[in-house]
């Protein structure tokens, strides 16, 4: 059994049952043994933290990828590293996350200080696109909490459902507004 297809079951069950769900419903969902999973991760805490693991590295491969493109403009690679969406995001669920933090702290405290924290790379970026003339030169502070706020109301991944909108088209337009305004380009305002 792979280990990314556990992972992608675990996934499936925290939609479905929030983290309260048992290994025995893991193995269910999985067709398989409890004992064939119990081979591949010790235990639910191992597999989360697997999860967490990857998606965080995946992200930051992503983040480096677009960063080293010398194909992409400054402005490119800005709107690249805001849109980054590694596999398993549907774990950065508000429903989610609020359950995580109650029944898994340390695990939880991980993804929290990468929303909150890990923007390193767009701050300096966006400070390199002041100095050019390419961004307003506006507090990067308040810039920085703008994007980091906007960015993540993509947690709220049930309004997006609801209204049949997947996560990058909201990061996609999020990242449109922010970077280009609500006044379409070729329109003047006086």
């Amino acid at each position: 059994m792979k280990k990314d297809r556990i992972m992608s079951a675990f996934i499936e069950e925290i939609h479905d049952k929030g983290m309260k769900f048992t290994m025995d419903d893991l193995a269910k969902r999985l067709g398989i043994s409890k004992r064939t999973l119990y081979e591949n991760f010790s235990s639910k805490v191992e597999l989360l933290e697997a999860i967490i693991e990857q998606t965080l590295r995946e992200a930051d491969e992503k983040t480096e990828a677009i960063i080293q493109d010398e194909s992409l403009s400054l402005l490119d690679k800005i709107k690249g590293v805001m849109t980054v969406l590694p596999n398993h995001y549907e774990l950065y669920d508000l429903r989610i996350l609020e359950q995580m933090k109650r029944y898994y702290p340390e695990q939880w405290s991980r993804i929290d200080s990468a929303l909150k924290d890990d923007w390193h790379t767009l701050h300096v970026l966006i400070e390199q696109g002041i100095r050019e003339g390419i961004i307003v030169n506006k507090n990067i502070a308040l810039l920085m909490k703008m994007i980091i706020d906007a960015m993540n109301s993509t947690l709220d991944q049930r309004f997006f459902m609801k209204n049949q909108i997947t996560v990058a088209e909201a990061l996609s337009s999020i990242v449109e507004v922010l970077m280009f305004g609500l006044v379409p380009r070729n329109e003047k305002v006086e």
